[in-house]
């Protein structure tokens, strides 16, 4: 029997489920390519070391995952069969089947280019499955019990809310905001009060260490170095951890918008279930600092943060191919 694999293929990270092995590969998403012939220079961690680093005119690197969908087909698929290859290696007699999960959002043709994008880079049959479900089983809630759960995955491009009963979403609601926009409104703030450019690593850098969803009682500072855009000279700067607090409100606020969609939808039966359980929080996001706390003020609804959301919708991915014949309908086959 061939190889199967779950791809978490993300705008952020690309993450590999080996059934039998777990997950073998965590990747950034992104890929350098030489300017001058289009020919792939390197995928993933090597790639991402050289972004906002790189020389234009030979090379350029790109993210092929925008928003939680394809942004660049042919890069996407050359990524994908670089990833593929790896995790079965390049002289594998067979080829694998492959479980992919898109947004819950996402239309038919953006599905189809996920699905054609897999088979064309060495896919023997490629599956797709619903990103909140995918979550959902990869934080080990009981998706097959008639019984409402709300999962909330904060990825980076994208935020999926949806309630999930009988191995299927009854609710759901996607948007187009993740780590990306958090990252992007940390640097806009901090060129808009101190004039000074930071680059997207550093932005995400900022959140990671002194990001938060709610102020804090004990104020963290950092330095941030970046380029002034008056003098245009390297500078350094302190910034405090209330300020990101100020600077993320926004994106936070599509993130609330969107549960409370949710919620108001809810069919009463399962509205009584989320109250019971809570909420559960997947995907990169779930680790701002407050957040869990921040979704519990403001819905009135406990809200937890599952044991490894980074790795909740990847390893979903893979389950949902070990329990293949009970998740059948709920699956988009080729």
């Amino acid at each position: 029997m061939g190889k199967q694999l779950g791809i978490d293929l993300g705008t952020a990270n690309v993450l590999v489920f080996v059934r039998g092995r777990g997950i073998v590969i965590n990747e950034p998403s992104v890929v350098a390519i030489s300017a001058r012939d289009g020919r792939v220079r390197a995928v993933g961690l090597e790639a991402r070391n050289m972004l906002g680093r790189e020389p234009r005119e030979t090379i350029e690197v790109v993210r092929p995952m925008r928003d939680g969908v394809i942004a660049d087909y042919v890069v996407t698929q050359e990524m994908l069969r670089y990833f593929i290859n790896k995790a079965v290696g390049r002289f594998s007699l067979t080829r694998p089947d492959v479980m992919l999960c898109v947004p819950a959002g996402v239309t038919g043709v953006e599905r189809r280019a996920v699905r054609d994008a897999a088979l064309h880079a060495g896919a023997r049959r490629a599956y797709l499955i619903s990103e909140p479900l995918a979550a959902a089983i990869g934080a080990r809630v009981p998706v097959a019990d008639p019984s409402g759960n709300l999962i909330i995955d904060i990825g980076g491009g994208t935020t999926e809310v949806a309630v999930i009963s009988l191995n299927a979403c009854v609710v759901a609601k996607s948007i187009r905001v993740g780590g990306n926009k958090f990252d992007e409104a940390i640097a806009n703030y901090i060129k808009r009060k101190y004039n000074l450019r930071i680059g997207e690593r550093t932005a995400e850098e900022v959140k990671i260490a002194i990001g938060s969803a709610m102020p804090l009682d004990d104020d963290v500072v950092m330095e941030v170095r970046g380029r002034d855009e008056v003098a245009g000279l390297p500078r350094t700067i302190r910034i405090h951890g209330n300020e990101v607090v100020d600077a993320i409100t926004e994106p936070l606020e599509a993130v609330i918008g969107a549960v409370r969609a949710v919620l108001e939808e809810t069919p009463p039966e399962l509205s009584s279930d989320i109250i019971d359980k809570g909420m559960i929080l997947t995907g990169g996001g779930a680790l701002l600092r407050g957040l869990s706390d921040l979704l519990t003020e403001v819905t009135g609804v406990p809200c937890y943060v599952a044991d490894d959301p980074l790795s909740a919708v990847a390893i979903g991915t893979g389950l949902a191919l070990e329990y293949f014949d009970i998740l059948r309908d709920s699956l988009e086959e080729p």
